[in-house]
């Protein structure tokens, strides 16, 4: 695992030891920021289910303005920080070691993040409790692109009802990358 491109370019990352997170791999992140290139210079970036921090990272090498990670993991949030010392991005990184929805609360007020990335364990509907819970939220904007990667057989039909729409959905062999707008 590694940042692809930027100025952190070819380094290396931790990933979290154990079975618990399942990371993006390279090729797909590779596409994912292929498709996202012309939204992360200064955006801010938000990093939920983060893992490793790869996809913030990522972002920030990338040249985004600032990005925040959340993962609840001890191990998870080591590895962030880890990661984030030795990529270089304290200035514009921030890491909340807490469950997603109490770090979204925590949040809450701040500016619209302009990108949300979020990839939580597969089958559980975790996604579904954060889209509900950004259909009201000032985290997400008019504006704000929301990216939900889960397993292949993710339904999204619910979205009209908290006010969002499926832009793109992406598929690759076991998952898919589904693009969320406010409708």
């Amino acid at each position: 695992m590694r940042i692809i491109a930027g100025t952190a370019r070819s380094l290396p990352l931790k990933s979290v030891p154990g079975t618990e997170t399942r990371p993006t791999t390279d090729r797909i992140k590779e596409t994912l920021f292929n498709i996202l290139q012309e939204d992360i210079p200064g955006c801010a970036f938000l990093d939920l289910f983060a893992g490793s921090g790869q996809m913030g990272l990522e972002a920030l090498s990338r040249g985004a303005g600032r990005a925040v990670f959340v993962d609840n993991g001890k191990k998870a949030a080591a590895c962030i920080a880890d990661n984030i010392r030795f990529t270089k991005f304290e200035d514009r990184a921030k890491l909340i070691g807490a469950d997603v929805m109490s770090a979204l609360h925590m949040l809450e007020g701040s500016e619209p993040f302009d990108l949300i990335f979020i990839d939580p364990p597969y089958g559980k509907g975790l996604e579904r409790d954060v889209l509900a819970y950004l259909s009201s939220s000032s985290l997400a904007g008019r504006h704000t692109q929301i990216i939900v990667e889960a397993a292949r057989e993710t339904d999204f039909a619910y979205l009209e009802d908290y006010g969002f729409r499926l832009v793109r959905l992406k598929a690759y062999k076991t998952n898919e990358h589904a693009f969320i707008r406010r409708r």
